[in-house]
């Protein structure tokens, strides 16, 4: 319930200002860009909601450093260790996607590179917003690898595609 002012202020953002300007787009470009927004909303919620809610707390509580040592949970067999490196893979395998599909221009580092700033951004506003969260450097290093796995699975897919178009052009 907390998440409720969240959801709305993302679907008033979305209406009045990423609807517009998509409409407009053509309708390849529109539905990629909307499944890219929905993707966002669910990082969002995962991640860091409810924001809304959380911010009168952000000075209440003490902020928590970021964890630097890469896979210490791995290293020392730590709670669901294993599950979380899957989850952290698979949230941004979308991104490494979705990027280049938007924006056929990005390249695999430029993707990369958007991945590890949103990834960023992501770990170091959880212990901002929420005092029993913390960032973790391993979080960052999975979700930069989920989206070069993502990546890696865009340009398999264009590549196939490629190869059956030609394949059928002769």
């Amino acid at each position: 319930m907390k998440s409720l002012w969240d959801w709305l202020v993302l679907a008033g953002i979305y209406r009045f200002c990423c609807y517009p300007k998509w409409k407009k787009l053509g309708r390849r470009d529109f539905w990629l860009r909307n499944l890219a927004c929905l993707y966002f909303c669910f990082v969002l919620y995962f991640t860091l909601m409810p924001i809304l809610a959380s911010l009168p707390e952000i000075g209440r509580h003490s902020y928590k450093t970021m964890n630097l040592i890469p896979f210490i949970d791995v290293i020392e067999s730590h709670g669901d260790y294993l599950r979380q490196l899957v989850l952290n893979i698979l949230l941004m395998v979308p991104f490494g996607i979705l990027v280049p599909l938007i924006h056929p221009q990005k390249s695999l580092w430029e993707t990369v590179r958007l991945t590890f700033f949103l990834s960023l951004a992501i770990e170091l506003l959880q212990p901002l917003l929420h005092g029993s969260r913390a960032s973790d450097i391993t979080d960052l290093i999975t979700n930069v690898l989920g989206g070069l796995l993502g990546y890696g699975l865009y340009w398999l897919f264009r590549r196939l595609r490629q190869a059956r178009h030609t394949g059928s052009a002769e």
